[in-house]
């Protein structure tokens, strides 16, 4: 199989070994990979005048940090987010700590590069109520026969409209990415221990929960998905499209518009704003922040921990609406 540095052009064999030990050592995904050899390029391209797809040898060594801080200006003149830029620079530092570990470069010239702060951000969440409203979406939207231009069988319609609440119940359900949801086969989930094993980034595996609704969507839909399909084998993927191939992410977020639109709901919402309710409402209903971590797949404390500023803020705002000395 070919690396991916070679399915992007990287002839550079400095970048191509770093890529080798981001597959092979650090278990990193394709997005990531992808990423930080675009990252990588676009620096190439400023400090060197130089492309890594092309023969000729960059010569890494000769950056400074100066070169490092002109960079990071002409990207802040770009008026590019602080979190493209901040992952960038991230990219960059890891990549010369790697050139570092190799011998292959004196210095790194991104180690001592002060970046900028990240905004800090609350992340979006819904509701119970908004909830139940996204749930009842699908059979709505189903129960029509889908959207324009769709094809209107209704055995597809019904298999389509059971699927995605059972995608839905299962990403609340358990705190799931969406890629987690839809990457799940037969052998992740058990309807009778009422968990599921979850693949999540850096592929590595947790147990997440099932709540009797999230159990019950799944039997509904496994049940149509085995008269519209035929029983699938273990390893077969659970959520499938029109054509029995695995559901994308891409697919099931353009149904997750219509949904939105029919439940009321705001168009920004995300599937990923399921996983922020989930953490939210667990944390709300007195959930230990450890738990929380586990269940969401969280390397770090810290990272979960922006939730209990969520539900904080939400009681500041109670306090002050409801106690009649909050503003004096």
């Amino acid at each position: 199989m070919l690396k991916k540095c070679e399915i992007m052009n990287i002839s550079d064999k400095k970048l191509a070994l770093f890529i080798s030990y981001l597959e092979s050592e650090r278990n990193a995904s394709i997005h990531t990979v992808s990423g930080y050899c675009l990252d990588i390029r676009q620096f190439a391209n400023f400090a060197f005048s130089k492309d890594p797809s092309r023969d000729d040898e960059i010569l890494w060594d000769s950056a400074d940090l100066i070169g490092a801080r002109l960079f990071l200006s002409d990207l802040q003149k770009k008026q590019i987010s602080k979190i493209s830029v901040m992952r960038k620079i991230s990219a960059l530092r890891a990549f010369y700590r790697f050139l570092l570990r190799e011998n292959a470069v004196r210095k790194n010239p991104f180690a001592g590069l002060a970046t900028p702060k990240r905004d800090k951000k609350l992340p979006k969440y819904m509701s119970a109520q908004q909830i139940e409203a996204l749930m009842t979406a699908p059979s709505a939207y189903w129960s029509r026969g889908g959207g324009e231009g769709e094809d209107k069988d209704p055995a597809f319609a019904n298999f389509a409209k059971l699927r995605d609440i059972a995608i839905l119940e299962t990403i609340y359900s358990g705190g799931l990415r969406i890629n987690e949801a839809l990457s799940l086969k037969f052998s992740s989930i058990d309807l009778i221990g009422d968990v599921m094993k979850v693949r999540g980034k850096g592929k590595k595996e947790r147990i997440a929960g099932l709540g009797r609704p999230a159990v019950a969507a799944l039997k509904n839909y496994i049940s149509a998905r085995n008269s519209f399909f035929g029983k699938g084998g273990m390893n077969a993927p659970l959520f499938l499209n029109k054509s029995g191939g695995q559901l994308t992410p891409r697919s099931f977020q353009r149904y997750f518009k219509s949904y939105l639109s029919l439940a009321g709901l705001p168009r920004d919402m995300t599937p990923h704003k399921l996983r922020h309710s989930f953490a939210t409402h667990m944390l709300d209903a007195g959930a230990d922040l450890r738990s929380v971590q586990e269940m969401l797949g969280h390397a770090s404390l810290s990272t979960t921990q922006i939730y209990t500023h969520i539900s904080a803020e939400r009681l500041k705002t109670a306090y002050k609406k409801a106690h009649p000395r909050s503003a004096k």
